[in-house]
């Protein structure tokens, strides 16, 4: 009775091992430096009591050991080995592996998981075999082929931009229209007639000037020195237009000096020497000079005007 019990445990046994089974192997035991190989694993399973069983695969990342490296993994594949058993499976995924490390390396057992089963199955152990590069120590260094001096002109540069060229050339035509168009449907504004207002004459200005100046009664307020800065102002500003002497930018003597090749009488200028340097002392010596000083001043700048207009205006105001 007793035999008969072991024979059935071991009836089951390599029952279950037929049904689960994990198996991995390489494409090829031996390579060289650097060179790839295949690592295909597979298990082989049944719907346990009609359902799917839940199969976790081993885990691996970038490296199996750290002689073997793994260069990428293939998407996992479930295949019905036997259409008339539609209760069997195998899954399957190949492992992408190379080594730098001359020498002979073990593929360790990798364990798979299936349902809660914590034992685990695991495949055999593998061995890779890694083989140096010989070198002859007795030969220089040198390339492996010389340089490879290609030629490259400017049809071949053409044929690789032939976007670019096509592109800019379209842009730029595009660019020329829109221009043209432009300029085509533009409407050009009518010309614009201007009319020239007639020339106020220099010493009518400086007049109305003149007039406005008193009116306002600056010296009368104690604003002494605004009076003398705005009357010479009005003096420089009629000799610039008169004389076409740069008045405004220039001192009392330069001003002065200016009028000894100019065709006016004495008295005009002694006048004008008065006014310029009188406001001279008033701006810079802080001089204070009495109302009649500040009532001649304006009498002498009407005075230097009135003796110094251009003749035709002398004629057009008669």
């Amino acid at each position: 009775m007793f035999g008969w019990v072991v024979a059935f445990i071991l009836l089951c046994s390599n029952s279950f091992a037929q049904e689960i089974k994990a198996t991995a192997s390489l494409d090829s035991n031996t390579i060289k430096i650097g060179q790839q190989v295949q690592l295909k694993l597979s298990i082989k399973y049944r719907l346990d009591n009609g359902k799917q069983s839940k199969i976790q695969w081993p885990e691996i990342t970038d490296t199996i050991r750290k002689e073997i490296e793994v260069v990428g993994q293939s998407k996992l594949d479930t295949i019905i080995p036997n259409k008339n058993n539609p209760t069997e499976f195998i899954q399957t995924k190949t492992i992408y592996i190379t080594s730098f490390d001359s020498g002979y390396w073990a593929i360790p057992p990798l364990k798979f998981m299936l349902n809660s089963d914590t034992n685990g199955i695991f495949t055999e152990p593998l061995l890779l075999h890694v083989g140096g590069i010989l070198v002859d120590t007795t030969i220089a260094i040198r390339d492996i082929k010389p340089p490879f001096d290609q030629s490259y002109s400017f049809i071949d540069w053409l044929k690789d931009n032939m976007y670019v060229v096509w592109g800019s050339l379209i842009a730029i035509l595009i660019t020329i229209i829109i221009i043209y168009m432009i300029k085509r449907f533009k409407k050009v504004p009518p010309p614009m007639i201007t009319i020239e207002s007639p020339k106020i004459p220099a010493h009518i200005i400086a007049y109305e000037k003149l007039e406005k100046l008193k009116g306002e009664k600056l010296w009368q307020e104690g604003k002494m020195k605004l009076y003398y800065s705005s009357l010479t102002d009005i003096v420089r500003e009629y000799i610039e237009n008169r004389f076409k002497i740069q008045a405004l930018e220039q001192t009392t003597d330069e001003i002065i000096v200016g009028f000894r090749n100019v065709a006016i009488d004495e008295e005009s200028k002694t006048k004008l020497k008065q006014v310029l340097v009188l406001s001279d002392l008033v701006k810079f010596a802080k001089e204070q000079p009495t109302p009649t000083e500040n009532e001649m001043c304006l009498e002498n700048s009407y005075a230097f005007i009135s003796g110094t207009k251009k003749e035709e205006e002398l004629i057009q105001n008669k």
